[in-house]
């Protein structure tokens, strides 16, 4: 029987939905944001990163980034420090690490819960399968 794309389409976009919210109110328990806990980790992975480098690895513009690590800087969860020529790097602080390690932990119960009614095998396949999706090779 043939899926029709549209509904395979809303039913992913309904499950990041789901989980998304998920996420984010168990986030706001720990005083941050997905998007401000997804910042911390692109920071994490990669220290003294730019805001273009930062921004294209949380999928959001420049100006969207700017405007976040502005707060996360008011947050005192950030520094930015003059880099080479122009540019500006990014670094966690002592709190921005904490409140990414608070977050590491509500990620994983909740993705935990968000991924209960799947086995193992099915987990796998559907890893495979967005992962294909999404271009990874």
């Amino acid at each position: 029987m043939a899926v029709e794309v549209q509904v395979l389409g809303r039913a992913l976009k309904q499950a990041q939905y789901r989980q998304h919210r998920m996420l984010d109110s168990r986030l706001a328990e720990i005083g941050t944001t997905p998007a401000q806990w997804d910042a911390l980790r692109a920071i994490s992975r990669a220290p003294g990163s730019s805001a273009r480098a930062l921004a294209a690895e949380t999928y959001q513009s420049e100006q969207a980034f700017g405007t976040l690590a502005g707060r996360l800087v008011a947050q005192h969860l950030i520094e930015r420090r003059r880099g080479r020529g122009r540019s500006i790097e990014h670094h966690l602080t002592p709190a921005g690490e904490k409140v990414l390690a608070d977050g590491h932990a509500v990620a994983d119960e909740v993705l935990t819960e968000f991924f209960a009614p799947l086995s193992d095998g099915e987990r796998a396949a559907l890893l495979d399968l967005l992962l294909r999706l999404g271009g990874a090779e």
